[in-house]
């Protein structure tokens, strides 16, 4: 029996790029002799869900779309694996008994799910970046409230975690967020101007899904990290820092104040910050491709260009004003994703969205409750629509 025997795990976003290689992890540390897996959630996805569902035992399915209900209740019958649909249920199942949580819902649908995991107090594994550039203080709160505890997936914030000294957080002076630079770091505004939706996707070293691969074409996706790491580590704006690397192997690094730089090594492959977050604080056997110094020979690094990719810019922005900028932001930037991918709006105009939603919305209010950050989202996503709109009818 494997040393994880039965811990409850959920799996919120199992059919994205983070939730298939949490599935793979679990397989590799026992599969359901180490785990009871309480749910598995999933989109419209429903042949991935449902054979997910069977391959691990899952006791729940649930799919965010209610039209995919009846698919995936057909796809599992006789299975005894209990199914769901919509928005609530994914609530519901977020709120069942499991240890731990993998939070890897994309985007701000994925706030009230892991928010209501946090405040059950199941260990949160947090794969959205949403939850704490929307709701920081809020959801940091609530995971203290809750009792568990707090481990990051994406690779720049585990590398923080893992290069985080016990008791040495008032000798940090900086953290440096590592970026691959995308498909066009090299690329000129003029030449980024014409590029669509296909082709920002295709990011140099990393397999992930649309938004976050689009994301990390226009940088959007450091930015959103640069106000994460804010709420993770409890940083001042001064002290997060941005380098480009193009081989992401540093998947990011951490200064003291006595000038040592201690960083986090590895292969491009999630897979190992996944592994670490569900082992937290042993470390798993894994199967994954080990570094080879030998034929890496050198390791790249440059000053990220904030006039190419003004999503950077923007976040540093939002970190001084503080409020509901986060949330607006995001709000904003998403609205902006969906126009860029539907051809309504060129790469270069989705951060022209986001600064004037932004703009408009300075002074709008305090984030005081979940409340006030919902209402900030919902008029940023209005504001950043119209100005699409505005847009598209002006080309």
């Amino acid at each position: 029996m494997a040393e994880n025997a039965g811990r409850r795990i959920s799996i919120l976003g199992s059919t994205g790029s983070i939730g298939v290689n949490t599935l793979d992890v679990v397989e590799q540390l026992g599969g359901r002799d180490a785990f009871d897996v309480v749910a598995v959630t999933g989109n419209a996805n429903v042949a991935l869900l449902a054979e997910q569902a069977k391959a691990c035992g899952a006791s729940l399915a649930v799919t965010a779309d209610e039209a995919c209900y009846g698919a995936l209740k057909e796809a599992l019958s006789g299975t005894g694996i209990e199914v769901a649909a919509g928005r609530e249920a994914l609530i519901e199942a977020a709120s069942r008994d499991a240890d731990w949580v993998m939070a890897a819902i994309v985007g701000t649908a994925g706030l009230g799910p892991t928010l209501a995991a946090a405040k059950r107090g199941a260990d949160i594994a947090l794969a959205n970046k949403e939850c704490l550039v929307s709701a920081g203080e809020l959801f940091v709160k609530a995971v203290a409230e809750g009792g568990g505890r707090l481990i990051p997936v994406d690779s720049e914030h585990s590398a923080i975690f893992q290069s985080l000294e016990d008791d040495q957080h008032h000798a940090v002076e900086r953290i440096v967020l590592t970026a691959s630079g995308g498909p066009f770091r090299t690329w000129t505004r003029e030449q980024m101007a014409g590029v669509t939706a296909e082709i920002a996707r295709a990011h140099p070293n990393w397999s992930m899904g649309l938004k976050i691969s689009i994301g990390s074409a226009s940088m959007f996706n450091k930015a959103l990290e640069m106000v994460e790491a804010k709420h993770l580590f409890n940083l001042t704006p001064e002290q997060i820092e941005v380098i480009v690397h193009p081989q992401s192997v540093i998947h990011s690094m951490v200064g003291y104040t006595d000038g040592s730089v201690l960083a986090q090594l590895g292969c491009p492959d999630m897979r190992t910050a996944i592994g670490y977050a569900l082992t937290y604080p042993d470390r798993p056997k894994l199967n994954v491709e080990r570094l080879d110094f030998a034929k890496l020979a050198r390791l790249d690094f440059e000053a990220p260009d904030e006039q190419r990719f003004p999503a950077l810019r923007l976040a540093r922005t939002a970190l001084e004003r503080g409020g509901v900028q986060g949330a607006v932001m995001n709000a904003a930037e998403e609205i902006a994703f969906h126009a860029f991918c539907a051809a309504r709006i060129g790469f270069l105009q989705m951060a022209d969205v986001v600064e004037r939603v932004m703009d408009e919305m300075v002074g709008y209010g305090a984030a005081l409750t979940m409340d006030d950050v919902y209402a900030a989202d919902a008029e940023a996503r209005r504001r950043a629509d119209d100005i699409v709109s505005r847009t598209e009818l002006a080309a």
